[in-house]
């Protein structure tokens, strides 16, 4: 029997997949206790409707971050810090980071920004921000002297 899963179930798929399973493990588990229902043609339409719908937002998702990814490479971030006698309060963090990056209008989560080393001082760095699995792109950041 063909069962749209709703919820995990163990050793047999996660939740939206399309699976078989025997017809009494589907009937006599499965479908009372709320795990999956019965692929009839109604079910088996709204699932590859949705598999459609997926696929076109993730396509979106993925120009979206190519359009991002190439407004963005190597652009100048500035991160102004508190400061005495050259040496900052503290460290740059990816949340200075990605404040910065909010700015100029990008909306980027801090953990998706990843610095080479350390910010411990005023001067000029590097860092990687992730926007879409295998779409990275490379940030500079400078650090000055908050007045």
């Amino acid at each position: 029997m063909k069962v749209i899963l709703l919820q995990d179930v163990k050793g047999h798929g996660k939740a939206g997949e399309l699976v078989t399973l025997s017809d009494g493990y589907a009937r006599n588990y499965i479908i009372p206790k709320k795990l999956g229902v019965e692929a009839d043609k109604r079910m088996l339409n709204e699932y590859q409707q949705k598999q459609q719908r997926q696929v076109q937002l993730e396509q979106q998702a993925r120009q979206a971050a190519l359009t991002a990814a190439a407004d963005l490479n190597y652009k100048v971030i500035d991160v102004p810090v508190k400061c005495g006698d050259g040496k900052i309060y503290g460290a740059v963090t990816n949340a200075d980071v990605a404040k910065g990056l909010a700015t100029l209008g990008y909306d980027i989560d801090k953990k998706k920004i990843a610095l080479k080393e350390p910010i411990k001082q005023l001067g000029t760095y590097e860092a990687e921000v992730k926007l879409y699995p295998e779409i990275t792109v490379t940030i500079t950041i400078n650090v000055t002297k908050q007045e």
